[in-house]
């Protein structure tokens, strides 16, 4: 049994796991693929170039489900659970840790239907709630590249919500084809988490 869940939700979003007992590669294949709407513009700041071929797609849900299994690292499916589009595949979200440092990253990627919905932040928050109250993990860090603007607001709103900071510009961070890039790096600890949510829970008490 994993130490992650299958499937857990959030108010608009319901997230699901990569895996090949749960996740047709072929639906995810029709977003990721050379071909899919907007393809080019999704993937100019994120780690991975589009499938070329659905194989790749089959492998890549199958190492999700490896890694799931092992407790390596989580990969879901986000869907909206209301409105016209509910049900699609909107993007995936990750939580990968570290369990020497208890330490997790988190990262996501949405189509461009979905972008300016505020879903990288309300996922964000789950995936908080998920490593510090499920796994008892003590921080969580999160990442953009330099010329992404649309991920450094959406960053930099949610760790200003949680009370966390920005560590700083990290070189040659990961490598794309070949070719090593920096990357912004964030961090929120279990306990910044923990006083933004008292502080919520108060402001919540005295508009009551």
């Amino acid at each position: 049994m994993s130490v992650f869940p299958e499937r857990f939700e959030s108010d608009r979003l319901c997230y699901e796991r990569v895996h090949p007992e749960s996740l047709d590669p072929l639906e995810l294949y029709n977003h990721v693929s050379e071909d899919a709407p907007a393809i080019d513009e999704i993937t100019e700041y994120v780690p991975w170039e589009p499938h070329s071929h659905p194989q790749e797609t089959v492998e890549f849900v199958d190492d999700c489900g490896r890694a799931f299994d092992d407790g390596e690292y989580l990969t879901c499916s986000i869907r909206p659970k209301d409105g016209d589009d509910a049900e699609e595949i909107a993007g995936l979200a990750s939580l990968g840790v570290e369990w020497d440092t208890l330490s997790a990253e988190i990262g996501i990627w949405l189509r461009k239907p979905f972008w300016g919905r505020g879903y990288s932040g309300e996922r964000a928050a789950r995936f908080l709630k998920l490593a510090f109250s499920h796994l008892d993990l003590e921080v969580v860090k999160t990442s953009h590249f330099p010329g992404n603007a649309k991920s450094k607001r959406a960053v930099n709103q949610y760790v200003k919500r949680f009370r966390g900071e920005k560590e700083g510009r990290i070189r040659n961070a990961v490598v794309i084809d070949g070719k090593p890039h920096d990357t912004v790096q964030y961090s929120i600890t279990r306990e910044e988490w923990e006083e933004s949510q008292k502080a919520t829970t108060h402001q919540s008490q005295l508009a009551d």
